[in-house]
């Protein structure tokens, strides 16, 4: 990009100089941009000139698409955009009116008889804030304000964390009714809050959820609100401050672990998975001595996978196109009895279920339920994860192994590797459980 774009030095200082794009040139009387930026300096001059481009190129987007609520937010940003330039931060017509000295508004209007149209109307508020509904602005929170956010997760990672967003919204309409960002109310956020408290405290337990739900979705709405005027560089209290829910990890659902007697005796009998596709089912052993999250195995590339090694190990590694959980998950972790059997079975990763990880919960779910392999209606696929820590825990496995295995995070400072492999797989050895090798065929 051409560090001197738009910018000309015309006795001695510079100027934002600038022709009108064809295809807005017919909603756009100026033609030719020229706007002095009132300075000597190049370096003055670039930022000034920044924001004129952003300015009308925002102006321009406007002009483009109609007065639709994103668009009128950008106009609005543009007139702001402008206002700073010349010198001034943005006031509506109204608060100019009701709030601004005297001193301020004459210098406003002597602005105001030298500088072009567009420069008129944000020297002396002819924006007005717009009037744009949760709904609308939060479309463009997720498209344009923190679209970065979303770098590096996969589809379905990317596609989850919009949905949060949108429920947050989407629900805080169905119980509050439609509001426009700027007019939610500190009573409406209290409305919002005491409808999640019910649910919280509910005494039904099939109808209560956890504190650490309803935390999120207020939180995020917090996190919107706050953004959003920032974006707009609108001051506005936010209506979501100090609004929280007692007790978030009381009111999680505590997830049993599975006995290892339950493993070996049911989840390990010959004949109960003879339903349940071969992926599914080859995933599902992979947990059982590894303690991958299922995500973890679903979403395991062939470069993760090393059987040739003389130790057969997987690797949980960051990906470009997909987030992990915490950076202590990031590990290599040996492979042996059941779990070795199933991954030799796909060496190169299970591509039903890369990035469908939601789909396969639902699949082993449905299959372990309906054949009597949950002990409890608590006990769930997860339920696997914990019973690996449990076994490791009651097989006197080393403390720090288990954190780095497990993926944990630990209160010191990591040295070193965590011992080699052959040291990990045979420390693994030692809770292994044994199984019958018709399983995998």
């Amino acid at each position: 990009m051409d560090p001197l774009r738009y910018l000309k030095q015309r006795g001695g200082n510079w100027h934002y100089v600038r022709r009108v794009p064809e295809h807005v040139a017919f909603l756009d009387p100026r033609k030719l941009i020229q706007t002095s930026l009132k300075t000597r300096s190049l370096d003055v001059a670039k930022l000034r000139r920044d924001s004129n481009e952003l300015a009308d190129d925002l102006y321009w987007q406007s002009l483009a698409a109609g007065e639709t609520p994103a668009a009128a937010t950008k106009a609005y940003e543009a007139a702001r955009a402008r206002a700073r330039v010349l010198g001034f931060e943005y006031k509506s017509a109204g608060e100019l009116a009701a709030i601004a000295p005297v001193e301020e508004l004459l210098r406003r209007l002597a602005v105001s008889v030298r500088a072009s149209d567009n420069d008129v109307r944000a020297v002396v508020g002819g924006v007005d804030e717009p009037s744009v509904t949760l709904t609308d602005a939060m479309t463009v929170y997720l498209e344009e304000i923190v679209i970065g956010e979303t770098k590096g997760m996969s589809e379905l990672q990317s596609r989850k964390w919009k949905e949060q967003k949108n429920y947050a919204a989407t629900k805080f309409t169905e119980i509050v009714g439609e509001r426009n960002v700027t007019d939610i109310t500190r009573a409406d956020a209290l409305k919002f809050h005491k409808w999640w408290m019910d649910r919280v405290m509910d005494t039904d337990r099939k109808k209560r959820i956890s504190g650490n739900t309803a935390n999120r979705v207020i939180g995020n709405l917090r996190k919107f609100h706050s953004r959003y005027c920032a974006h707009l560089s609108i001051e506005k209290p936010n209506p979501f401050d100090g609004l929280s829910f007692p007790d978030r990890k009381a009111q999680q659902q505590i997830i049993p672990p599975f006995e290892t007697a339950w493993i070996r005796d049911h989840i390990l009998s010959t004949g109960k998975h003879d339903g349940l596709n071969a992926e599914a089912k080859m995933i599902m052993f992979a947990l059982i001595e590894t303690g991958c999250r299922p995500s973890e195995i679903c979403n395991l590339r062939a470069e993760d996978i090393h059987l040739s090694a003389a130790v057969p190990y997987i690797s949980i590694r960051y990906q470009q196109d997909r987030l992990i959980k915490t950076e202590s998950s990031v590990r290599d972790i040996p492979l042996v009895g059941i779990s070795l059997a199933a991954m030799k079975k796909f060496p190169k990763g299970f591509a039903r279920y890369k990035d469908k990880e939601t789909s396969l919960s639902a699949v082993l779910m449905k299959h372990l339920r309906a054949n009597g392999l949950f002990p409890t209606p608590e006990h769930r696929v997860y339920s696997l994860r914990h019973s690996f820590e449990k076994r490791m825990l009651e097989g006197n496995l080393d403390f720090e192994f288990r954190q780095r295995i497990f993926g944990h995070s630990m209160d010191r400072e990591k040295y070193g590797d965590g011992g080699s492999m052959e040291w990990k797989r045979d420390q693994l050895l030692k809770i292994a459980l044994p199984f019958d090798a018709a399983l995998v065929e």
